[in-house]
């Protein structure tokens, strides 16, 4: 039986340009847009708009006839959205969830425009949502176990969204909030900046001339390859390495392969050369994409040797050498990686960052270290100075 969720709000996707008339006039419809004739700034492609004109709910009404909520903004329509559109023009709309108590609203188990997608009435609508709420909330989705669908539920409510409903409004960053709080003027709504929701990073520091230190998901990444930490027995149980494992099924054959073959080893990395656009696997694509070309490789690095054990500097150290001289001729163009050995490996960012920098500084190519997330971080062992002077030596 699920668990009662305590749904806090719901989302609603638009350009900024908007926010005024939504503020004045509440969130309305397409076909309210139309009839009343409010100017409004799309970001959607015209394909998708017009799929949801001709899909239906059960009432016999058109999608066009609700203004449409997510339980997740951070889903593949707004991945999309984020490529397709400067980060500047977007806002997230956050909507009470007593909007769920009016008459005639609809929630589905994921995407409204999806053939597959199941409509409710909202009482036993939101039984629905408690019953896949992990799905919902997940860092992640794809298309074989249904989550990139299911993360796209939605609440539709007739007509529109009175303003008093909409109680804040997320951004990318504080330019942006800047930009519409001098849209808005003066207001009771909040402008709050929440990168993450953006699939930005929370913080990033310029080391050097090639190496950035993030916070943040380095599965949404835009950097050519990305590593995964894994052992050498081919067991992907925790952390990156679970993650990879389910977002990716191709990564854990290959990597159980790789294993097998003793082509991964301690101290030499394994470059996973997959084809396939991981725009298209992340985007929502009920038209495609204009520009799907954000190809991923996949770097396997062994940070243990077996799964219960600890990593080793050591074999840290061994597999940064492999790749600094073995980068070129794999053809990667650029990389990013987690802090290695730290978090589930038992080492040190004190030791670990520095290591890093040594080996990756100055190559050649673009380096993106996403910093643990277990703790916060001293930000002194985050300093170009350490990092650089071989502050790790001797800690």
């Amino acid at each position: 039986m699920a668990n009662k969720v305590d749904i806090k709000s719901l989302f609603y996707i638009t350009h900024v340009e908007n926010l005024p008339s939504m503020l004045k006039n509440g969130i309305l419809s397409h076909a309210q847009v139309e009839t009343k004739k409010v100017p409004f700034t799309p970001i959607y492609d015209s394909g998708i708009v017009s799929n949801r004109k001709l899909k239906s709910t059960p009432d016999h009404k058109s999608l066009w006839d609700y203004a449409n909520l997510y339980f997740q903004p951070r889903n593949p329509m707004l991945y999309r959205v984020v490529h397709e559109k400067a980060k500047r023009d977007l806002a997230v709309i956050g909507v009470t969830p007593r909007v769920l108590q009016q008459p005639n609203v609809f929630v589905t188990d994921g995407n409204a425009a999806n053939n597959p997608t199941q409509f409710f009435r909202a009482g036993e609508g939101i039984k629905v949502i408690e019953a896949q709420w992990k799905a919902i909330q997940s860092e992640w989705w794809n298309e074989l176990d249904g989550s990139k669908r299911k993360i796209m539920a939605e609440c539709l409510v007739p007509e529109r969204i009175t303003p008093d409903c909409i109680h804040t409004i997320f951004v990318a960053d504080h330019e942006t909030k800047t930009r519409v709080e001098s849209l808005i003027g003066t207001t009771s709504v909040p402008v709050v900046p929440e990168p993450n929701v953006f699939f930005q990073p929370s913080f990033a520091a310029r080391i050097g001339n090639n190496i950035s230190l993030i916070e943040g998901d380095m599965f949404f990444s835009s950097f050519h390859v990305l590593t995964v930490s894994v052992n050498l027995q081919g067991i992907m149980g925790k952390g990156l390495a679970s993650r990879a494992k389910y977002q990716f099924p191709d990564v854990y054959v290959f990597y159980q392969d790789a294993c097998r073959s003793k082509r991964l080893t301690a101290t030499r990395p394994c470059v996973y050369k997959r084809e396939a656009s991981l725009d298209e696997e992340l985007a929502d694509l009920t038209t495609p994409l204009k520009t799907p070309n954000s190809v991923k490789w996949f770097l396997l690095f062994a940070t243990k040797r077996k799964w219960r054990d600890d990593s080793r500097l050591d074999d840290i150290e061994g597999g940064l050498d492999w790749f600094r001289n073995n980068f070129q001729s794999e053809g990667v163009k650029s990389v990013a990686l987690p802090a290695l050995g730290c978090g589930l490996g038992g080492l040190s960012w004190a030791k670990v960052g520095p290591l890093m920098c040594k080996y990756l500084h100055g190559i050649g190519i673009q380096v993106a270290i996403y910093l643990p997330r277990e703790r916060a971080m001293d930000r002194k062992l985050l300093s170009e100075g350490y990092l650089l002077g071989g502050g790790g030596t001797s800690t």
